[in-house]
């Protein structure tokens, strides 16, 4: 993965990344958040998969459905936030997925792997988001700040 500082101004800066075939999202955008100290920050995508696994949160197991994606696809929409949990940035992503013929896919982003290019762009805070376990859900959650 290439990235970029592209704008820093007054605590807000705006790093482009530019990931190369084969590389799993997730952990190269937890890698980047963790080596430029993000712990609150917007992210957004877009690009291509060779495959990824989405997620439906079911409430009743406290735990994601997990829905396969065997293909290549186009990432129409990648989208979420960086927060820090147990001290560390963990991003938290959804993705549309657009399949061969115009069929959509969508869900939490749980895994994916770039095929041909993934460019996200990545804008930091200059406050402070951070997440907490919910009891009620199992899932961590944004917690306000005090």
């Amino acid at each position: 993965m290439r990235s970029k500082l592209i704008h820093e101004e007054n605590g807000l800066r705006t790093f482009a990344l530019a990931f190369e075939p084969g590389e799993e999202v997730l952990q190269g955008i937890t890698r980047f958040a963790a080596a430029e100290g993000l712990n609150a920050a917007e992210v957004t995508g877009l690009g291509a998969f060779s495959s990824a696994t989405l997620g439906y949160f079911d409430l009743e197991k406290k735990d994601y459905e997990e829905i396969p994606v065997e293909e290549q696809v186009e990432a129409l929409t990648l989208v979420g936030n960086i927060a820090a949990f147990r001290g560390e940035p963990r991003p938290h992503l959804h993705a549309v997925l657009g399949r061969c013929g115009g069929a959509t896919v969508g869900g939490h982003l749980l895994e994916a792997r770039v095929r041909p290019v993934l460019e996200v762009v990545i804008t930091e805070s200059p406050g402070h988001l951070r997440r907490e376990t919910d009891e009620a859900t199992g899932l961590p959650l944004l917690a306000p700040s005090g």
